[in-house]
């Protein structure tokens, strides 16, 4: 039976009746101010959900500002976390239940339109009391405005009650939130105590009692005071599951893959897969080198893949612009090396904590002169794990580079996902140190494929130059146009080799066709893929396929694109929007995946992107397939021509 929640002291808890919603997908977000540990309370929370059986993907909510002003809408810091009784692979729409640290945050997240109608919202109520008159007032009108939105906000004394534990409750606020969303989501406390042990392990054993203190005193306040818990069953998977974000699965897929040597310059939002890899890296022979810039650590990954050693460089979009001149230098001289690119806003410093899919075009084509290399993009946090594997062979089996565009999306996203059984072949061979054989050149291509073998230094009869110049089979300064024609076609037919042996993709929904195709990379895998699903019900004609090597595309695009009335790509970049003035269909910017499909398919891909520094809504996207399917479209210009 529905109930008014209570207030802080409204009901005893003895007269309370506690309405238990059983739910298949649920959203939380918890909000604070910068530095009040709301993401760390939801990342335990999500960590114990996944590992007591929900499906789970996280996001982060990071202010663009490294501190901004407290309490003020735009510097909301947080977390949102998604369970379902399935597989969960977005952050979904709006959210149901929140926890709030002060008003104003709260107030971002309303006006940004990220809580759901009718939303429970856990509030700090010391605000009402402050001793500056300004914020008490300041409190009343926020408060009035969120309860004119509809939401069920329930007041609750976390600055009061965290006192009686610690000093400075900005310091334990958010343990107390997670014993109040442990009881609510019925979480087992002892995990959530192991989790909380594990989160704090660096930190002295008191600080893990304080914290284990301060979640029971939550649980506790919750049980006597909230009428309301959820139930999100778990899923039916008996297969033992892995749990982290995709930066740690990158961090994890680099050690599986044999890779030992990681060259970095700190850059949000790629630098906590250096922090994982701090921890763990040297158990397995690896070397973390933090260079003195993003130039440097791109030379020193070269110089140990030159020397034989497996070696990746992580970066961002601004990292890359840096780096753009010894990636050329690695294709020129054909050293392997993978690069991973934590995409974020942009352009220049951007949106250093916000999720874009911006680099694509600056991955393929930011190199002087023709720079033929690989571009593969993960779709989930299982994919960077395998991923690095994937990168480790192809470039060292092509001698090029190999880039996998990640993104802040999936950097900071936690999601399970089955524990992968590792095989010797992901390590690769031992690097082949026999003399060279007489007469083998350092650039000796095969003419069929364009490889060549893979000259290290110290191999008898092996001596050559290494050079970023023109350059024949023997690395001899060569600016013969004939020479350099043919050196240019070998680097660019082993792209070709490769392509070979890449399958056509898969089509979600009706693989004979229909009246939209909508395509997509990286990250938006989950949400397009469920705005599919939500479509389909609905009745409409629309299915989806997902890219993952951008460079050599996939075979028999083009031959699926032919069965579909319309193919539009759904991407988070910018693309100009119809009707915009000035904007022609000839002078129109479109989505950059958008741009590529159109010139190796010539087929009139159109686009939908959105640039809004947070992950796509599939509510948002199942809005944007209505208006662009076919059907819609020749309505929509029928109704103009009557209007004329």
């Amino acid at each position: 039976m529905a109930m008014k929640l209570p207030t802080v002291g409204e009901t005893p808890a003895a007269d309370r009746e506690v309405r238990v919603r059983t739910v298949s997908d649920l959203s939380v977000e918890v909000v604070s101010d910068s530095g009040e540990g709301a993401q760390k309370c939801g990342q335990i929370f999500g960590a114990v959900s996944a590992k007591m059986g929900n499906g789970v993907w996280t996001v982060e909510i990071i202010p663009a500002e490294v501190e901004p002003p407290p309490r003020s809408p735009a510097g909301a810091s947080g977390i949102r976390i998604r369970l379902g009784d399935t597989e969960v692979t977005n952050w979904g729409d709006e959210t149901d239940v929140a926890v709030a640290f002060n008003e104003q945050v709260l107030l971002g997240r309303h006006r940004l339109g990220g809580l759901r109608e009718g939303a429970t919202v856990l509030l700090e109520s010391m605000w009402k009391t402050h001793p500056d008159p300004d914020i008490q007032t300041q409190y009343r009108a926020g408060l009035e405005e969120l309860q004119e939105a509809g939401y069920r906000i329930v007041e609750v004394p976390m600055e009061e009650q965290c006192l009686t534990v610690v000093d400075n409750p900005r310091r334990g606020k958010n343990m107390f939130a997670l014993g109040m969303l442990s009881w609510m989501f019925e979480r087992d406390l002892d995990r959530v105590r192991e989790q909380i042990a594990q989160a704090f392990r660096k930190k002295a054993a008191a600080v893990t009692e304080r914290n284990h203190r301060l979640l029971e005193l939550g649980y506790a306040w919750a049980a006597d005071h909230l009428g309301e818990r959820w139930v999100v069953p778990t899923m039916d998977e008996d297969r033992p599951h892995l749990v982290m974000n995709g930066n740690e699965a990158v961090a994890l897929g680099a050690v599986a893959a044999g890779l030992e040597l990681a060259a970095m310059y700190p850059i949000t939002p790629a630098t906590s897969v250096s922090h994982m890899l701090g921890d763990v890296f040297h158990r397995f022979g690896g070397v973390v080198h933090q260079a003195e810039d993003e130039i440097a650590a791109a030379g020193v990954a070269i110089g140990a893949s030159y020397a034989g050693k497996c070696s990746f460089t992580i970066t961002s979009g601004p990292g890359m612009a840096l780096k753009t001149e010894f990636l050329g230098l690695a294709i020129m001289a054909e050293i392997p090396l993978v690069v991973v690119d934590v995409q974020r806003g942009g352009p220049s410093t951007g949106l250093p904590t916000k999720v874009e899919q911006s680099d694509l075009l600056a991955a393929l084509f930011g190199q002087p002169g023709d720079a033929p290399h690989v571009v593969v993009a993960p779709a989930t946090i299982e994919e960077c794990f395998h991923v690095m594997t994937t990168a480790r062979r192809v470039a060292e089996a092509l001698r090029t580079v190999v880039i996998v565009l990640s993104d802040a999306n999936l950097a900071t996203g936690v999601a399970p996902f089955p524990r992968p059984e590792l095989l010797p072949a992901w390590q690769g061979g031992p690097p082949e140190i026999l003399p060279v054989p007489d007469g083998m050149a350092p650039y000796q291509w095969d003419p069929r494929t364009g490889v060549s073998r893979r000259f290290l230094p110290g191999q008898a009869g092996g001596e050559h130059t290494v050079t970023g110049l023109a350059h024949d089979e023997r690395s001899k300064v060569a600016y013969d146009s004939s020479i350099n024609e043919r050196a240019s076609a070998m680097r660019s037919r082993k792209l070709a080799a490769f392509a070979s042996t890449l399958l056509a993709p898969d089509v979600n929904g009706d693989a004979e066709g229909g009246d939209l195709l909508v395509v997509g990379w990286g990250s938006t895998k989950g949400a397009i893929e469920e705005a599919v699903s939500r479509a389909r019900a609905e009745g409409l004609s629309v299915s989806s396929l997902h890219i993952t090597f951008l460079s050599p595309l996939p075979p028999g695009l083009a031959q699926i694109f032919s069965r579909f009335r319309k193919v539009m790509t759904v991407e988070i970049n910018y693309s100009d929007r119809k009707g915009d003035p000035f904007v022609t269909e000839t002078n129109r910017r479109r989505g950059q995946l958008s741009w590529l499909l159109r010139g190796a398919t010539l087929v009139d891909v159109d686009c939908w992107t959105r640039v809004m520094g947070e992950p796509l809504r599939p509510a948002r996207i199942v809005e944007a397939l209505r208006d662009h399917m076919p059907v819609a479209e020749l309505a929509a210009a029928g109704a103009e021509v009557a209007e004329l």
